[in-house]
């Protein structure tokens, strides 16, 4: 990934104009898309797409997909569109500025068998003074309860959802799933270095309910030197790798 302005990111296969957008790209949403997994979706939805670049890694990875990007803030929403609409992905990819519970009631949208969401996650936190910031990335606890009980209706019975969330609010999430029929399946805890403690976790939810497999995922080996294993998952994307 290189940056010829500072609104501009490119990546090997596609290019990401963040003008507008309260939410920069970042570590969070580019783990999210390349660490996700699913067996070869037909439809995915991802919500709070902002600049859309978890969709358009999507997109690239899984070349028979039909995207579906929900974006609440308008800006974001129209970045995101101009984004999908200059990439070679474009006819898969479908832009609803929306909040996702409106996108549910009015679009009949079905069944997915990926969602994927890299949610605003101060939780119980003061708002952010910067007032877009805070609208992008403060939620509470009826958020997350809403999130989870929204994508048990729209998976597929062998569908996932995947989301990025600090740790401390990912065993809030554990729990709180079971009530809507999701299990944990995947817990990859994303650590700076190899002897950090993880600072977010990758969560994979599911109906099926195998046994949960728990990984680590580091990227740094030692300030300013990416893992091999960063490096690895990202460079089919990165222009740098």
């Amino acid at each position: 990934m290189s940056s010829t302005r500072d609104n501009i990111f490119r990546f090997k296969q596609f290019t990401v104009d963040q003008t507008g957008c309260a939410m920069k790209v970042n570590t969070d949403g580019v783990l999210l898309g390349v660490l996700c997994e699913s067996e070869a979706p037909r439809r995915i939805l991802d919500i709070g797409t902002g600049t859309g670049v978890v969709s358009l890694i999507l997109a690239q990875r899984f070349s028979s997909a039909h995207i579906t990007a929900v974006e609440i803030d308008k800006a974001a929403a129209m970045t995101a569109r101009a984004n999908f609409e200059r990439s070679n992905f474009d006819s898969r990819l479908e832009l609803i500025h929306t909040p996702v519970e409106k996108y549910y009631e009015t679009h009949s949208p079905g069944k997915f068998d990926l969602i994927v969401s890299n949610p605003p996650f101060f939780i119980d936190c003061l708002r952010s003074d910067d007032q877009f910031k805070g609208v992008a990335r403060h939620t509470d606890q009826l958020f997350f309860e809403n999130l989870l009980r929204d994508s048990a209706m729209h998976l597929e019975a062998a569908g996932k959802l995947v989301l990025i969330v600090p740790v401390r609010i990912s065993e809030f999430l554990k729990t709180s799933a079971i009530q809507f029929g999701l299990r944990l399946q995947k817990s990859i805890g994303i650590c700076s270095f190899p002897d950090s403690a993880p600072h977010r976790e990758i969560l994979t939810l599911g109906f099926n309910a195998p046994q949960t497999v728990l990984s680590r995922f580091i990227i740094y080996d030692k300030p300013k030197e990416y893992s091999v294993e960063y490096r690895t998952a990202l460079q089919d994307f990165f222009t740098i790798f």
